[in-house]
């Protein structure tokens, strides 16, 4: 600030009083701008958790911690997520994919179900009393040049084949199941891995469509193994810890359960995946690079990091497997006179928090936590000069 107003009161000696007042609260003017946009650039500049050493120190001030929680594979062992862990971690998922929905452009006649509005049907794999495996073809289905923003899987519940005996008198009223939704990847080593991508709870005596939210199962298809068809699964669980409601929750029944013969059953409830996708050429991000193209200037371009490759990530973290971090690249357009703040270079301009479900040592006790990670997300890239934002 000495420098800027030696430079002013130096400018000022071949002007008259008239003038030299008015430059020199002119500058004052410029001079709170810049600081104002210099303490604006210093809470960006915190913003780096797409890359590595941005990413931990970020999540290290938020844990209020100095160091990573010592985590060996064998804490994993006999690992039981509670249900309120689960569902405080469900929770946030939801809030999280709205948010990232507010973001795009909202108009209901951008947003299209793929292919003309045909949905996917799905093909059971595997189904038993408390578990379903379903495959979907998807790469056949999406469009080039498109990004989808909504995913919802609909299950058809049929009604309780038997009519629901009565209670004991001693046991709780159970009224409702769990029903949660696993993402399956293969991992590089022939091994599954899973990620929690829906959970909700669903009455036992009502029938009719169920839907669930699967944006981020299609995202982590869409990053890891787009070649190959999406796995889901579906686990029916009691709404609460005990064997009177885990045996309650076998009555909830999903078409594809029984496999009926009747091919208008099968109709109405054929599992079917419902995908919502924006056309990127027409409805592109502002600030998205624009894929398959040479991208010169400052724009944001994906960056997947997957949680299971990092070595300091891959046993403590344990939802979500990976996500989309995006990063900033691209040149800028230089000012003919810089002032001494340097060259403007591509930067993060805005960011977002990350919903993560983590293991914390407490002594010899391992406990699983739920919390909103800071700064994990690019939302808007920009030019900056000298760590000065400048849009």
């Amino acid at each position: 600030m000495q420098g800027i107003q030696l430079y002013i009161m130096g400018k000022a000696h071949s002007a008259s009083v008239t003038s030299t007042v008015v430059s020199e609260l002119a500058a004052l003017s410029n001079m709170a701008l810049l600081m104002h946009m210099f303490l604006f650039a210093v809470v960006i500049s915190t913003a780096q958790g797409w890359e590595t050493d941005g990413m931990k120190e970020a999540i290290l001030q938020k844990l209020g911690l100095t160091e990573f929680p010592r985590i060996e594979k064998r804490d994993l062992e006999n690992l039981v997520i509670p249900t309120y862990v689960k569902n405080k971690y469900v929770s946030m998922l939801k809030k999280h994919n709205k948010r990232r929905r507010r973001s795009l452009p909202s108009l209901a006649g951008i947003l299209r179900s793929s292919h003309a509005g045909i949905d996917i049907p799905g093909e059971m794999k595997y189904s038993d009393r408390t578990r379903q495996h379903f495959v979907f073809d998807m790469e056949s289905r999406l469009q080039e040049n498109s990004e989808v923003t909504m995913a919802e899987l609909r299950l058809y519940q049929t009604a309780p084949l038997h009519q629901l005996t009565s209670e004991k008198k001693k046991q709780r009223p159970v009224n409702n199941a769990r029903v949660s939704i696993y993402w399956v990847g293969g991992k590089s080593d022939g091994s599954n891995q899973t990620a929690l991508i829906d959970s909700r709870l669903v009455p036992l005596h009502e029938a009719g469509w169920r839907n669930f939210d699967v944006t981020q199962a299609v995202h982590y298809w869409s990053k890891s193994q787009k070649k190959s068809p999406m796995h889901l699964e579906v686990w029916i669980e009691g709404e609460r810890p005990g064997k009177h409601a885990a045996e309650m929750a076998k009555r909830v029944r999903f078409t594809t359960q029984h496999n009926p013969e009747n091919t208008l059953t099968k109709s109405a409830g054929t599992p079917e995946l419902v995908l919502y996708t924006l056309n990127l050429e027409e409805y592109g991000s502002p600030g998205d690079c624009r894929q398959g193209a040479d991208n010169v200037m400052c724009c944001r371009e994906e960056h997947y990091i997957d949680f299971r490759e990092l070595t300091w990530t891959q046993y403590w973290i344990i939802e979500p497997a990976g996500y989309q971090a995006f990063q900033c690249q691209g040149g800028c357009k230089q000012p003919k006179r810089s002032y001494g703040y340097g060259q403007r270079t591509c930067r993060v301009a805005q960011t977002a928090p990350l919903p993560v479900m983590y293991l914390v040592k407490k002594g010899e006790h391992t406990a699983i936590e739920v919390a909103e990670f800071p700064n994990m997300i690019v939302e808007k890239c920009g030019c900056s000069m000298d760590k000065l934002f400048t849009a």
